[in-house]
């Protein structure tokens, strides 16, 4: 299974500690296509040395988007990117879970809460310790359909 993990980069590394967390527990599932989302060393400025840039980043994370079979994204940290990736996984219709941290006191945005059709995208509110237990939820979901 390819695994698309989204989390936020230039929006701010402030969970990377958790990212490195969940991508770990991802991996028992699959194929984690980002894993370097989770890297502690990638700071806010991203992907240096990238000869072509923010073109190539681009395109070639919605080519790893229309590749992947599911996406897991955590919206706890506010992030034009995942937005972004978000909105083309919708319209893609992948299945997809989007982790949010409610005791963070940040409120999720509507357009990401108010997707959830409880089908193939799910938002789950969740604490750190639970992440494993909702991460299983949602794969174990999986196999039944």
């Amino acid at each position: 299974m390819k695994i698309y993990f989204c989390g936020s980069i230039r929006g701010g590394r402030e969970d990377v500690d958790l990212y490195l967390k969940i991508v770990k527990k991802l991996q028992n599932y699959g194929t984690v296509m980002t894993e370097h989302v989770s890297n502690t060393q990638l700071t806010r400025k991203g992907e240096d040395g990238s000869a072509a840039g923010d073109r190539f980043i681009h395109d070639r994370d919605v080519d790893w988007l229309r590749q992947c079979d599911v996406v897991v994204a955590e919206v706890t940290q506010p992030s034009l990117g995942v937005g972004y990736e978000l909105g083309r996984v919708v319209d893609m219709k992948k299945k997809t879970l989007c982790l949010f941290r409610p005791s963070t006191g940040r409120v999720l945005s509507a357009m990401i809460r108010g997707a959830d059709n409880g089908e193939w995208f799910v938002v789950r509110d969740y604490s750190e310790d639970e992440v494993e237990n909702r991460l299983a939820e949602f794969f174990n979901t999986l196999k039944r359909t």
